[in-house]
């Protein structure tokens, strides 16, 4: 299972007990704010994109969205999603529970700006019933490699 990847991951960093089961769904944004008892926009929902011959993950805060400039100027193409049956073959996650941990091969990490604002967000931890607790900063050296963008916009 993914989340067993991304465990045996956040073991290794000695963060393993950040992470966060649930008995119910976590998969959208609405579901982990509930799950996990915060605001949306605390969740760091993980975006997935077809860039050239890779897959680029995007995360970002609950409450942001692609804004489409931002992104054809930062990638140099259009902003296209991964379909939902692209997601555990290319990324190795699950849709619901993609993360930035335990990646496949030729998946690059973008960790967008609106996740600065917050002391403490939530991504995924590889199943639709999870997630794990870390800063921005603990998210950086979780996700490494990685590399901080900006290409959302809070709505």
């Amino acid at each position: 299972m993914a989340i067993d990847k991304v465990r045996a991951h956040l073991r290794a960093l000695g963060m393993e007990e950040r992470v966060l089961e649930f008995e119910t769904s976590s998969a959208t944004v609405e579901l982990a704010a509930q799950a996990v008892g915060c605001e949306p926009a605390r969740i760091a929902k993980t975006l997935s994109f077809h860039v050239g011959d890779r897959v680029a993950l995007v995360v970002a805060a609950g409450d942001a969205r692609i804004d489409n400039p931002k992104y054809k100027a930062r990638f140099g193409c259009k902003a296209k999603m991964l379909a939902a049956d692209e997601a555990e073959p290319l990324v190795g996650h699950g849709v619901g529970g993609v993360c930035p941990f335990a990646l496949n091969d030729g998946v690059d990490v973008f960790l967008d700006e609106s996740l600065r604002r917050f002391d403490v967000v939530y991504p995924a931890a590889g199943s639709a019933a999870s997630a794990v607790r870390l800063t921005p900063d603990e998210l950086e050296r979780c996700a490494e490699p990685c590399t901080w963008v900006d290409v959302c916009k809070v709505v």
